[in-house]
């Protein structure tokens, strides 16, 4: 809802509007908060980035979460479900296979539009009483005391309002202001990688299949929207990027099948394309006084296995979950207290260094030209799939079930 003439006083105030965030402020309406979410670009705005034509595979802890939130039926019924994942190494002999029906699950995970993903997310938070939206509004300073976070936010006309709270959660991105002004600094390497993405017509039926390929210059995703239209995230070097993106569709197809091959048949009607370049980022600690960070806010990685999204949702439970629990605790221990913080740093910091060690390790093992390296890669997809537990092992990392889970990501509502 608007958040003209309101009170300035917040539980807890969200930086970023975008998917994580207003996830975020959603999750929290069964603890009874006031929350404010503060976004610069507005939903429908063209430079909006959360809210485009991209898609996003949703994995299997994440579609819990959206269950246990009550949203899920509307978002199922603009996904496609991943039912398969086929692994392969262009050029290479081995190759994997991931079967939702051999790990006993129905999909492994799900593929919906941003844009439509956006609109459920965001028609459920206009609707909420609890939840104050400021936009177009970002956060200009900040400052930090032992008893609240308070946010000088300043508006499109040039306006300045101060909110302040028991809790500052930075969810603003990979290159998030709000996290300079908590003093949190970020490590970051630059892949020289480009991914463009886009949509097209294939001539199979995807059988409800995704594919991760990996070719000389990065991954190659293809993803299933319906029977016969695929997402795709192609990888290339920066040096190669801007080549690419100027070709006409048909010479930009030929190149795009040529890396993939021919298991779906022939690519057609590619749509609008899109690119952004590639960096890994780490936050040198997930918390400051009164103020914790989530998603690309605390780490941001390669978009290869698709585990950016998932890793912030579960950034999200945990949260919550923290949160919940302090509100149930005798003491009444606020949701800024420095042990509730904690808490969250410590659960988390686990879960995000093994994403980031294993999206990086993928990145560098099949982009590596060392002999010794190919020859690992071969006998590793072998390997994946002979060795008794590894797919499944895998397959639970990869569908966000795998540690100890926060109640939203087994799909436990926080009511």
């Amino acid at each position: 809802m608007s958040a003209a003439g309101r009170d300035s006083r917040y539980d807890i105030v969200i930086a970023g509007g975008g998917m994580i965030g207003t996830t975020l402020a959603l999750a929290l309406l069964p603890l009874g908060l006031r929350v404010a979410v503060v976004e610069a670009v507005a939903r429908r705005d063209p430079g909006q980035p959360s809210f485009d034509d991209r898609t996003t595979a949703l994995s299997r802890s994440t579609q819990r979460m959206f269950e246990a939130m009550g949203l899920w039926q509307e978002i199922l019924c603009a996904s496609t479900p991943i039912k398969s994942i086929h692994v392969s190494d262009q050029g290479r002999f081995g190759f994997s296979h991931i079967d939702a029906e051999e790990q006993g699950v129905e999909a492994l995970g799900y593929v919906v539009i941003n844009r439509v993903l956006g609109n459920v997310l965001q028609s459920a938070m206009d609707n909420s009483d609890r939840v104050d939206l400021f936009c177009p509004a970002r956060i200009v300073d900040v400052e930090l005391t032992s008893g609240q976070a308070t946010a000088t936010l300043e508006s499109g006309d040039g306006k300045q309002q101060a909110l302040s709270s028991d809790l500052l959660v930075a969810a603003d991105g990979a290159n998030s202001t709000v996290r300079g002004m908590l003093g949190i600094s970020a490590q970051k390497t630059q892949y020289r990688q480009r991914a463009i993405i886009g949509n097209m017509l294939v001539e199979k039926n995807m059988e409800h299949r995704a594919f991760e390929r990996f070719t000389a210059q990065g991954p190659l995703a293809v993803l299933p929207m319906s029977a016969d239209r695929a997402g795709f995230i192609w990888v290339v070097s920066e040096e190669d990027a801007e080549r690419v993106l100027a070709l006409g569709d048909d010479a930009f197809l030929s190149e795009l099948q040529e890396e993939f091959g021919y298991r779906l048949g022939a690519f057609s009607n590619v749509g609008k394309r899109a690119s952004y370049p590639l960096t890994l980022s780490k936050a040198a600690r997930l918390t400051a006084t009164r103020s914790v960070l989530v998603g690309n806010a605390a780490h941001g990685l390669h978009p290869v296995s698709a585990q950016g999204f998932n890793l912030g949702m579960r950034d999200i439970a945990a949260l919550c979950d923290c949160i919940a629990d302090s509100r149930g605790e005798s003491n009444g221990v606020d949701t800024g207290d420095e042990q509730v913080l904690q808490r969250y740093a410590d659960w988390r910091r686990s879960d995000q260094k093994k994403l980031v060690r294993f999206t990086d390790g993928l990145v560098r093992l099949f982009g590596s030209s060392s002999r010794s390296l190919r020859t690992l890669r071969n006998v590793g997809m072998l390997g994946f799939d002979l060795i008794p537990g590894v797919r499944s092992l895998f397959a639970k990392h990869t569908m966000g079930l795998a540690g100890t889970l926060p109640r939203l990501s087994r799909g436990v509502s926080l009511k």
